[in-house]
């Protein structure tokens, strides 16, 4: 009984696996543009922010650094103005606290969908194969049941088959790039957001009293 419904299950065929294939990879690119718009509109120019953070390492005011950053959209500047708004508020130590929460959560909304993109990636090959298993089950099944054809019928099932496999490999190949790029993309986002957010530390730290009071 489980053997025949198996057997059932396995002639369905490979059709059903291919549109497996190709919802994967449509999800993976709607979630790579969903991940680009977000990076674009997230980053802080590089230039002024840098230049703001030079400022207030060279003396400048905690206010005018906020000041300088609030007009910034991205994630570095939302960083460290909650934590030099917190060093006025609270002090050094909270600021630090503060800057280590922001980085977390920050980190988390980059890395938001690339798990989908990243299983894909890694398991395409295996569904393709998987299609592939069930084709030529059922190219052998056909040549049972039509045993004068049976060159014609075994070469075309497993022609068709073998369509599964490229598939994968076709579905798997992008998701796996994109996976890195972004990967790759945020953790340098992050590292230099830590790097600058010692730097504000370090500043914070060194004159507390005068920083936390401007």
């Amino acid at each position: 009984m489980l053997q025949e419904k198996l057997l059932g299950f396995a002639l369905m065929g490979v059709e059903w696996v291919l549109w497996v294939l190709v919802m994967l990879s449509v999800l993976c690119v709607a979630i790579a543009v969903e991940r680009l718009i977000y990076v674009t509109l997230n980053k802080t120019p590089r230039t002024k922010l840098h230049d703001a953070v030079t400022k207030f390492l060279a003396g400048g005011t905690s206010s005018a650094f906020i000041e300088e950053l609030k007009p910034l959209r991205g994630i570095e500047a939302q960083v460290l103005v909650a934590g030099v708004n917190a060093a006025i508020a609270n002090g050094s130590d909270s600021a630090e606290e503060v800057i280590a929460g922001h980085l977390k959560f920050s980190r988390s909304k980059l890395n938001r969908g690339l798990i989908a993109i990243g299983t894909t990636g890694s398991n395409a090959p295996f569904v393709g194969l998987f299609g592939t298993v069930l084709g030529i089950i059922q190219a052998f099944h056909d040549l049972a049941g039509d045993v004068d054809n049976a060159q014609d019928a075994v070469m075309s099932g497993i022609s068709e088959a073998l369509v599964a496999t490229a598939v994968g490999l076709l579905v798997a190949i992008p998701a796996v790039v994109l996976y890195n790029y972004f990967q790759r993309r945020n953790k340098t986002t992050i590292s230099d957001l830590e790097s600058l957010a010692h730097l504000v530390l370090s500043r914070i730290k060194a004159q507390p009293k005068t920083v936390e009071e401007r």
